[in-house]
């Protein structure tokens, strides 16, 4: 049983939209269903399986991420690579086209290079709207953009895409993952369907892993088709951590916005560092257009050394701030992306995309900024004491 949705903010949305109220005992908090057999026929007509991604667990948390989103409705995949390949596939057939960005996630980057060419979709990657539009033929059929990306954080007119999109009979999708629901609901601004990798922000402990897809109901419904072949679902234990994680993310997410801007401050001013890529500081490339989408900034972003040789001695004499792959936790993680999230591309790949061997990405937590700032000073001085 569920409440009719009455609330639209954004703090009040992420902790009660979607929750399964049960009337029988009155829990404040949705119960977990781990059962993969369910009686049919039954008294909603429904034949529930985990596979068919309609049971209540992952009806609560696809609710919740739809009112967040300002979508329909949504699906809840076991990672969010499971995501954006279902999503893909459901869209794309042998001879068909689609558009990507160039500076995308590298787990994307792969799924496009090594699947749908094998599968005889072609492709075409571009930067700019002036890209997108020039790499446009007859049988294009997505045009997927990542608004922040990862890991230069460029963002691109979201309400450009969607226009594009629509003059063209376009499928449009975004990434966004490094913006949540909190600071961007492309959606809103035309766009047809929003990914997550659920894993980062959403969840928000950096202990399950996740993806969403939301939309319309047509999207969504065909997404659903394919989904169901595929079998990328999320079980009942992943769901209710997932929906517990989403309860707090207005409350991180404004956290996570003031750290990294503090923090990208510092960085900007600092003499070892020679360039920092966030879309809150003026000196960002997309600057106003993050500010003309956005109501905050996230909690990623990434920078440069003069030295790159200051990356790894930098790395061992950080105390607070952990190197590790990942992001979106509430605590700080740092890693090298072309040794990571990017070392599947080649070096040519990466070269192409902007991501050089001496950046680093910064996934910023909520952890106090004064002890952040200070963690990374600490950092920065023992490097240049070791470089010397």
């Amino acid at each position: 049983m569920k409440r009719p949705e009455i609330a639209r903010g954004f703090s009040t949305q992420s902790v009660h939209a979607g929750t399964y109220h049960d009337a029988e005992t009155g829990g404040a908090c949705s119960p977990v269903f781990t059962s993969t057999a369910f009686a049919f026929p039954n008294a909603s007509a429904e034949n529930f399986y985990p596979r068919y991604f309609n049971t209540p667990n992952q009806k609560v948390i696809c609710r919740k991420i739809a009112a967040l989103e300002r979508g329909e409705c949504a699906l809840a995949f076991g990672s969010g690579m499971a995501a954006i390949s279902t999503l893909l596939l459901a869209h794309l057939q042998p001879g068909d086209h689609a558009v990507f960005q160039s500076d995308l996630y590298g787990g994307t980057v792969q799924f496009v290079t090594r699947e749908l060419l094998r599968l005889g979709v072609e492709v075409s990657w571009g930067a700019t709207q002036e890209d997108f539009a020039a790499a446009l033929r007859p049988e294009t059929r997505v045009l997927y953009v990542e608004s922040p990306s990862n890991p230069l954080l460029r963002c691109v007119d979201l309400r450009a895409v969607a226009k594009l999109g629509r003059q063209h009979r376009l499928l449009t999708v975004v990434d966004n993952t490094f913006a949540t629901p909190i600071n961007q609901n492309p959606l809103t601004l035309g766009i047809d369907a929003v990914i997550h990798s659920a894993t980062k922000y959403l969840n928000g402990h950096s202990d399950v892993n996740a993806g969403f897809v939301a939309g319309a109901e047509a999207v969504i419904q065909r997404v659903a088709a394919t989904a169901v072949n595929l079998g990328g679902m999320l079980d009942a234990q992943a769901c209710a951590q997932v929906e517990r994680g989403m309860k707090t993310l207005a409350l991180r997410v404004e956290r996570h916005n003031a750290n990294a801007v503090a923090i990208a401050r510092f960085l900007a001013e600092h003499r070892l560092v020679r360039q920092v890529n966030y879309p809150g500081l003026s000196s960002h490339p997309d600057h106003e257009t993050a500010a003309a989408q956005m109501r905050g900034f996230g909690g990623m972003l990434s920078f440069e050394f003069h030295d790159s040789r200051l990356i790894d001695v930098s790395l061992t004499h950080l105390r607070l701030i952990m190197p590790a792959l990942s992001l979106g936790g509430v605590e700080s993680l740092i890693c090298v992306p072309s040794r990571t999230t990017h070392r599947t591309l080649t070096p040519a790949q990466r070269e192409g995309a902007g991501i050089r061997d001496g950046l680093v990405r910064l996934s910023v937590g909520i952890e106090d900024v004064e002890d952040l700032i200070g963690d990374l000073d600490h950092a920065f001085s023992s490097a240049t004491k070791a470089t010397r």
